[in-house]
């Protein structure tokens, strides 16, 4: 025997009446209208009038730990916000403090006022029960009554006053403000034009070198002329007007500098033109001067005789100076030259026969004293030291701290 379950079927929700009063609002609506925010915001301020505890003193970091379980403070979803309407009510707060000091001040004011003027009425009442109310008296008793406005008025003119007298600090801070501003725009200014008419000078001035190198280097040819010739020369070319950014002693510098560059390239010319004739370190200068005599190196040198041979003179001291040196060098460079040449000399003469024939030894046979002297320290001096250290030994120094 079978048995079938069937499902009960599910009733359906009947739908509700709809309101008999349309014009009342229902519960739900209540509660959604309640809950926007002008009323939360409304309901939040009305939260914090009722704490006590809250004054202008407060801090909002206090005041949140105190209030988080109440409703209308959870109904502010932002925390921003209620930080923000609780700066709202501190202010209100502050504001209602100063109002109510500010009345209270009015009110001593008024007491102190009635005071004063009741106990001048009592005064002036006991004179005139006395009969001694004199004239003066009389006149100063309209006065007495309109007191009261003359001291506002005062009050009034002393806070117009003290109006006045900020307003004028104030434009006088902007005035001085905006005169330390014009100064140093001046002084930028002046800055910036002293750095222009600095760097003007300087093309000025570097225009005028170039023309002048330019005069000499066309008029002035010859080592032998002085400043003041020169200078007669340069004045009567057109050219000589472009020199304004020079001074008297800056065109002497550079006619000596150019004087100078000109000596130098002569010399070296002449040098050049010695060394190419051979000129042997013997040779007299009349013979060398003959063999030059229509170069127009020689020519372009110095027309002074005496100024040539003294230069010729200074060559040959210089060869000299060479020619030792390349002699040094040859000792140096034989091989045969050990430390026992000093006493091979002595016993065999053509010991050191293979230096005879080399130039450089030949060059100074017109010193051949000095020559042999160079010779003998040298071999002197190689005796001294002794043979020299096998390759693979260490150094003198090493060889002395073990």
């Amino acid at each position: 025997m079978s048995f079938r379950l069937t499902p009960c079927p599910r009733p359906q929700a009947r739908p509700l009446p709809a309101c008999p009063l349309p014009c009342i609002p229902c519960p739900k609506t209540t509660q959604l209208t309640s809950h926007s925010p002008p009323q939360v915001k409304k309901d939040f301020f009305a939260m914090l009038r009722e704490d006590k505890d809250v004054d202008h003193h407060s801090h909002w970091s206090d005041v949140k730990k105190r209030l988080d379980s109440e409703a209308r403070y959870r109904a502010v979803d932002s925390s921003s916000q209620r930080e923000d309407w609780f700066r709202d009510h501190l202010h209100d707060l502050k504001e209602e403090r100063r109002r109510e000091k500010r009345r209270e001040k009015e009110k001593k004011k008024k007491r102190s006022s009635r005071s004063r003027s009741k106990e001048r009425r009592s005064k002036s009442r006991d004179k005139r029960e006395n009969g001694d109310e004199s004239d003066e008296e009389k006149k100063r008793k309209p006065r007495e009554d309109g007191e009261k406005s003359e001291e506002e008025d005062s009050e009034e003119e002393e806070e117009r006053k003290k109006k006045e007298k900020a307003d004028q600090e104030k434009q006088e801070r902007v005035a001085e403000s905006l005169r330390e501003r014009e100064k140093e725009v001046q002084r930028t200014l002046a800055e910036h034009l002293r750095d222009r008419d600095k760097e003007r000078e300087q093309h000025k001035h570097a225009e005028s070198v170039q023309h002048m190198v330019a005069l000499l280097a066309d008029l002035v040819r010859t080592t032998d002329m002085s400043w003041r010739e020169a200078k007669k020369l340069l004045k009567k070319d057109h050219r000589y007007s472009l020199l304004d950014g020079l001074e008297k002693d800056q065109k002497e510098a550079i006619f000596e500098e150019h004087i100078a560059q000109l000596s130098k390239k002569k010399k070296e010319k002449f040098r050049e033109l010695l060394a190419e004739m051979n000129v042997e370190l013997n040779s007299n200068w009349k013979d060398v001067k003959k063999l030059i005599k229509d170069d127009p190196r020689y020519c372009k040198f110095s027309s002074s005789d005496r100024k040539c041979e003294r230069e010729y003179r200074e060559y040959l001291k210089d060869q000299m100076v060479v020619a030792k040196a390349d002699f040094r060098e040859l000792l140096k460079e034989t091989k045969v030259v050990t430390h026992e040449s000093l006493k091979k000399v002595t016993e065999n003469d053509q010991h050191m026969k293979d230096i005879l024939e080399d130039r450089r030894y030949l060059q100074l046979d017109e010193i051949a004293d000095e020559r042999e002297q160079m010779i003998v320290a040298h071999l002197e001096e190689l005796d001294k030291r002794g043979p020299p250290p096998p390759p693979t030994a260490s150094e003198p120094s090493r060889r002395i701290l073990k």
